[in-house]
């Protein structure tokens, strides 16, 4: 079946419901408690509900027997699913519809916003979900990408992301950036965005929403975030590894967020994720009479939308290969 973006739908919504009721007492939250000493580790995954694969993977784990039969090796794991109602409205012949209900999750976090008098489903959810996420030493949030393009680990806005993300190995781009203007993302939330404190956390894009290959990816990462935070063994890690590390990662800083001024924002040919444009000066996009050039050689185009957007959106973010 074909998605209206045109990209086939290789993956199903996996069946969660099991996982609704928690002793944790909020729903599709579950914590697990090793009994000794350790860090807070909270894995998410439906921050948006149309990314199935970190759904996959959560499944994939807690069909491992994590609560049942075995516990994190130490401290705490958390576990969540987030948008749930956006996923339970997945449907693969529009599939980008269930992306949300009323905003996006991941632009709330905020304190202003999360404590603020605004109501909607997300913000309700959010409110629900902020005690796991304040509590939290260790972050790991699960995504997938709109449009084809190799995974992506997005490290926030501080060195001590892509830090992490070299300990962890994989993928092998990872991304530092500046944030979204539109609202505060959960992995920038509290002591994850501030560099004096030992908190970290990282969202992994880890490909095309639909293929499995992302599936394969979400749970290869999960297993080594898992692994990296002592929540498993290395033993346990190693047998249900299932991906090679990349032979190594490069690193992209961006400088600068393209945001739609109308809904006529468009490429003036075609683009995908990752791609180098070599020249300076060079137009790549129109937003009515505004032409978009690249602002020095060697520009990375980060996660460009091609879906038509609206004002205040990000369409592309702009950055460059740091040398290694």
């Amino acid at each position: 079946m074909q998605a209206k973006n045109r990209e086939p739908i290789e993956l199903s919504p996996p069946d969660i419901s099991a996982y609704r009721h928690s002793l944790s007492g909020v729903d599709y939250v579950h914590l697990f408690d090793s009994g000794r000493p350790g860090p807070t580790v909270m894995v998410q995954a439906l921050t948006h509900g149309n990314e199935l694969c970190g759904a996959i993977a959560l499944d994939w784990l807690l069909q491992q027997g994590m609560g049942r039969t075995w516990q994190p090796s130490c401290g705490q794991l958390i576990l969540s699913f987030a948008n749930v109602e956006a996923f339970e409205r997945f449907d693969p012949a529009n599939p980008n519809a269930s992306r949300c209900v009323d905003e996006d999750l991941n632009r709330v976090w905020a304190d202003e916003v999360l404590f603020g008098s605004r109501d909607s489903l997300e913000l309700r959810r959010a409110r629900q979900l902020q005690p796991f996420v304040d509590r939290a030493d260790l972050l790991f949030d699960i995504h997938s990408m709109q449009d084809a393009c190799r995974p992506l680990m997005v490290c926030g806005m501080l060195d001590k992301g892509a830090a992490f993300a070299r300990e962890l190995g994989m993928p092998g781009d990872l991304l530092i950036d500046t944030g979204h203007p539109s609202g505060l993302r959960m992995r920038d939330r509290g002591g994850f965005g501030d560099p004096a404190s030992p908190k970290n956390a990282l969202l992994i894009e880890c490909g095309q929403h639909w293929e499995q290959s992302s599936a394969d990816v979400a749970i290869d990462s999960l297993v080594r975030f898992l692994q990296l935070t002592g929540m498993v063994s290395p033993t346990w890690a190693s047998a249900h590894l299932r991906l090679p590390l990349p032979p190594a990662q490069h690193t992209i800083r961006v400088d600068r967020a393209i945001t739609a001024l109308s809904t006529d924002f468009h490429f003036l040919s075609p683009v995908h994720g990752l791609d180098v444009i070599a020249t300076a000066g060079t137009a790549f996009a129109r937003d009515g009479d505004t032409v978009f050039v690249t602002p020095y050689d060697d520009t990375v185009l980060v996660m460009p939308s091609m879906q038509h957007g609206k004002p205040g959106n990000t369409m592309v973010r702009l950055g460059r290969f740091e040398a290694a």
